[in-house]
């Protein structure tokens, strides 16, 4: 089985108002079952954001939560951290100034729909941030505040920051549109600009070998989105793929070994 690397997931506790305690309480695990339940399916190294620095939805304390994710990824073996940048929150930009100079900080974290607010508005100061680092980016997208489509611009402007659209297929309230990402990405001029595997949609047959053809598995990077889903169901997607061993390794350890810098 290929090592794989995991480059978009969380931990804590998932919240949503109106969903059943049941629910909320199976897509929450603190970061040791993170990292355990990634160990078992041979995931090495899972890049992690803090549930508490994005919910509740509006009103997360991102603040906070970038600490605790500092404290917890460090603490715990085979988490790498994502900080959170929230331009509602202006001190998380002194926080992403201070944090990627920690070692298991990989880049940054961004979520316009969590925390509510469109990347038109507010994707020109956040894309500067990242070029003063030439860091590297993972987004939310495929929804009304983070059409993948809304973040051509800004890559284009900074060719030095790496960009992740999250959500293979996620099409939101745009009629469940599949292509988004992808259209995307092929709209990008600097090759700077990747996908990752971690929606439910991703598990629809045909799309991620649609992907690879489209756009080729050097742009697609491993993405789970647990504890949200099973780390395993996801993996599992990608390993029965049908695309080349090839392409597998790339989509689940060697595109990210080279974008992040890990081993």
């Amino acid at each position: 089985m290929i090592e794989a690397i995991d480059v978009h997931a969380h931990y804590g506790t998932w919240y949503r108002p109106d969903a059943p305690p049941l629910i909320c309480d199976w897509m929450s695990a603190d970061g040791v079952a993170v990292a355990k339940r990634a160990k078992e399916v041979n995931v090495t190294t899972t890049v992690v954001s803090p549930f508490s620095g994005l919910m509740p939805r509006g009103q997360a304390d991102t603040v906070a939560g970038n600490i605790e994710g500092a404290r917890v990824t460090a603490e715990t073996e085979g988490l790498l951290q994502w900080v959170i940048a929230n331009p509602l929150q202006p001190d998380t930009f002194r926080q992403v100034d201070e944090m990627l100079a920690q070692p298991q900080c990989v880049g940054i974290k961004i979520h316009p729909e969590e925390h509510v607010y469109p990347i038109r508005q507010h994707g020109a100061a956040l894309f500067e941030l990242a070029a003063k680092h030439n860091a590297i980016v993972l987004t939310h997208s495929g929804d009304p505040h983070s059409w993948p489509q809304d973040f051509v611009e800004f890559a284009n402007a900074h060719a030095n920051v790496q960009l992740i659209l999250a959500h293979l297929g996620n099409g939101g309230a745009a009629g469940g549109e599949p292509t988004l990402q992808v259209r995307a990405i092929q709209d990008c001029r600097h090759g700077n600009v990747y996908v990752d595997t971690s929606s439910a949609r991703s598990i629809v047959p045909g799309l991620v070998e649609w992907a690879v053809q489209e756009i080729g598995a050097d742009r697609i990077l491993f993405g789970s989105d647990t504890p949200i889903y099973s780390v395993a169901m996801q993996r599992a997607r990608i390993d029965s793929a049908v695309i080349s061993e090839e392409a597998k390794r790339m989509i689940l350890r060697e595109n990210a070994q080279k974008l992040l810098g890990v081993t």
